[in-house]
């Protein structure tokens, strides 16, 4: 491998990342990407997930991004994927980016549609997931209380 400068910024996959650091973090900083399944792109991507993003060639860029949108196609295992068995067409996938956060706000708006336990707690800004709320949680009220004078 020829040895190129480092690149101080590049994007991939609808994100600026840091071209001095290894592989496997900074390709977390793409939201929808684990530690884990940085690895397991790398490892399938054939990249040292050690080496230096910014010295990677633009060959090996493009197959960091090919594994990173479709990871199941690559023999990434299902468990690993942010969107198992999706309700829509019931394959399991992976989200990245911009996509993921529009995917979450539209199963939030669903619930909230057909108005299940959960999309009740959304829409009246509640804890959704069992959490205690009586000390907890508390945004603008007073905590506690106080004596006469």
């Amino acid at each position: 491998m020829e040895q190129r400068e480092i690149l101080k910024r590049l994007r991939l996959a609808g994100t600026t990342l840091e071209g001095d650091k290894p592989v496997v973090i900074a390709l977390t900083y793409i939201k929808g990407v684990s530690h884990t399944l940085a690895n397991a792109i790398a490892e399938k991507a054939g990249v040292d997930k050690w080496a230096l993003l910014g010295t990677l060639g633009d060959e090996q860029l493009a197959k960091i991004e090919e594994v990173m949108r479709d990871p199941a196609k690559f023999g990434i295992p299902w468990w690993m994927l942010n969107r198992q068995r999706d309700p829509e067409d019931g394959v399991s996938k992976h989200i990245i980016g911009d996509d993921l956060d529009f995917v979450v706000r539209q199963d939030i708006d669903k619930m909230k549609k057909m108005r299940s336990w959960k999309g009740i707690r959304h829409a009246l800004g509640l804890k959704v997931r069992g959490q205690r709320t009586k000390t907890t949680g508390r945004v603008g009220r007073t905590v506690g209380y106080q004596r006469k004078k």
